[in-house]
């Protein structure tokens, strides 16, 4: 379709302003994290490293950032199994109901984050009768995590077909060495732009989080949000901030990289 020049026009100045609206935010957290004012005066009269020297040193910091590198690792490597499993399922094979699942797969991470709070909340406690702590928030994580994995897979499953692994079986190959030598080569760029992308997600969800953490566990984002209007901690809370965006930057970009175009990478809360 050709567009005439007033709306190309139209179209670059809304996708300009729509970027700035963006991204303008997030550089102001970053300049503003070596920002010498308490206060965040702009503009800044000078810059200073003390801010990041405090905050490499802060250990409710590092201690929130263990946490949240350990549960996203934890989801990440539930995702990255039941995902497959799953895409390998609705792709593969035909049965009933199959349009269900998949529906019941994307789901979570389509209700707002407060519902699925919410609701695990009440099941980790009433149903199952469990503690709030670093299980619960890995659960809780992997049910969001798995649908950015299953995204990816079944996208690629569905781009590659199946002739290569029906011609390895036509040469004898058994089911083990067609995924093995066939199967998984394929697949393996998109489960490991999958895994990024549900790492990164995990790492800074806070929504779900607050609701499956308890008194225990701290990720960084409830650290970042406990200390956001403490004075003392302003200047370290936007370190922080500033080194997170930067952290959730480095994922995604490389799961666009590995998926290419023509695949999905999934949706994002």
């Amino acid at each position: 379709m050709t567009l005439s020049g007033p709306t190309r026009v139209v179209l670059r100045v809304l996708t300009g302003l729509i970027l700035v609206a963006i991204y303008v935010p997030l550089l102001l957290v970053l300049v503003n994290s070596f920002n010498v004012n308490k206060t965040f005066a702009w503009p800044p009269r000078d810059f200073t490293l003390e801010w990041w020297r405090r905050a490499a040193e802060s250990q409710g910091a590092l201690d929130a950032l263990w946490v949240s590198v350990r549960v996203g690792l934890a989801a990440t490597a539930i995702a990255l199994v039941l995902g497959t499993m799953i895409a390998f399922a609705l792709q593969r094979f035909s049965f009933y109901g199959r349009d269900t699942v998949s529906l019941l797969v994307i789901l979570p991470i389509a209700l707002p984050g407060i519902v699925t709070g919410i609701a695990l909340n009440n099941a980790f406690r009433t149903l199952f009768g469990l503690e709030l702590g670093f299980i619960t928030i890995v659960v809780a994580h992997a049910t969001f995590c798995i649908v950015t994995v299953f995204n990816n897979v079944i996208a690629r499953l569905r781009r590659t077909g199946l002739q290569l692994e029906q011609a390895s079986a036509d040469l004898g190959a058994s089911a083990f060495q067609t995924f093995r030598l066939v199967t998984f080569p394929m697949i393996r760029s998109a489960l490991l732009a999958g895994g990024l992308l549900a790492f990164a997600l995990s790492f800074d969800e806070i929504i779900v989080t607050t609701f499956t953490a308890g008194a225990n566990q701290q990720t960084l984002p409830i650290w970042i949000f406990n200390n956001l209007f403490r004075p003392n901690q302003a200047p370290i809370v936007n370190v922080v901030a500033a080194a997170l965006i930067v952290i959730s930057v480095v994922p995604v970009y490389l799961a666009q990289r590995l998926s290419g175009d023509t695949d999905s990478v999934g949706p994002g809360r």
